[in-house]
């Protein structure tokens, strides 16, 4: 979930904490968009002079909403090749619980630097791009896996660069890297989950662990379904799901917290 301060959100944190207390959920974490180094892509992200408040808003909530919910810091990093150094520096600046590396096609940073005018080949350097997240070891885990399809969603299917999504994948698992299943793709152009349901499948033949999120920009979207979800890991195999505190993967056993989400969801309809 995110502030403000990325531009494109709506609600302080306390806003998204008071919704998790509503639908049940013990607690969240914040992962804002972090400032890149020389006002790059300034207009979706907080300003690195930003920061400090960005922390400041975290840990306002979390004094707030104490025996309530739980809130957490975190952080949603964008990477391309030689931010490295910046991000290595960003991230020992505070106590994250949890940090997701994101790789954004549409951006003008990534559309600079990679489009040629072929939409499969922009695909390709995507998932290659995202194996290399993985390997610098910055991140618990890779945000909306396959964002690109969105961007050239007219020239998307799987099948055409499924060789080179399975390369990815192979090295993201070697990374030990955990990947994001983000509920927000269902309000996409391509209206599945990020990933969708074939290279979900991919990464459990290779047990990449999965966190599930919402990508919630707004108040009303923290935790939107997550059944959903949980539906889509237990079709995909999986018989857990991941969640970090401390920067320290944890598992939770798929069946209870399917069970947990259905009695929750039944109770806000009632």
């Amino acid at each position: 979930m995110h502030t403000p301060l990325c531009q494109h959100a709506v609600g302080e944190p306390e806003a998204y904490a008071a919704q998790a207390a509503r639908n049940g959920l013990k607690g969240i974490i914040v992962t804002c968009h972090n400032p890149l180094p020389n006002g790059l892509e300034a207009g979706t992200r907080m300003h690195a002079a930003e920061f400090g408040h960005y922390l400041e808003l975290v840990d306002r909530a979390k004094n707030a909403m104490a025996g309530t919910v739980d809130v957490r810091l975190g952080l949603e990093c964008d990477y391309l090749p030689g931010l490295e150094g910046w991000l290595e520096e960003q991230l020992s600046s505070a106590k994250f619980d949890y940090v997701l590396g994101s790789v954004h096609p549409h951006l003008g940073m990534f559309r600079e630097a990679y489009w040629t005018g072929d939409p499969v080949a922009y695909q390709e350097v995507y998932f290659d791009r995202l194996a290399d997240a993985a390997e610098t070891g910055l991140f618990d885990a890779l945000a909306h896996p396959d964002l690109v399809k969105n961007v050239t969603a007219s020239s998307w299917s799987v099948e055409k660069i499924l060789d080179r999504v399975r390369s990815s994948l192979d090295r993201i698992a070697a990374s030990g890297c955990a990947l994001e299943l983000n509920t927000s793709g269902l309000n996409k152009r391509v209206a599945e989950m990020n990933p969708g349901p074939q290279i979900l499948a991919e990464a459990r033949l290779r047990d990449i662990p999965v966190v599930v999120g919402a990508d919630a920009h707004t108040p009303e979207r923290v935790g939107d379904r997550f059944d959903v979800a949980f539906e889509a890991l237990a079709d995909a195999g999986y018989r857990s799901v991941s969640l970090f505190l401390g920067r320290q993967r944890q598992e939770l056993p798929l069946d209870a917290v399917r069970l947990d989400a259905v009695r929750r969801s039944a109770e806000a309809r009632s």
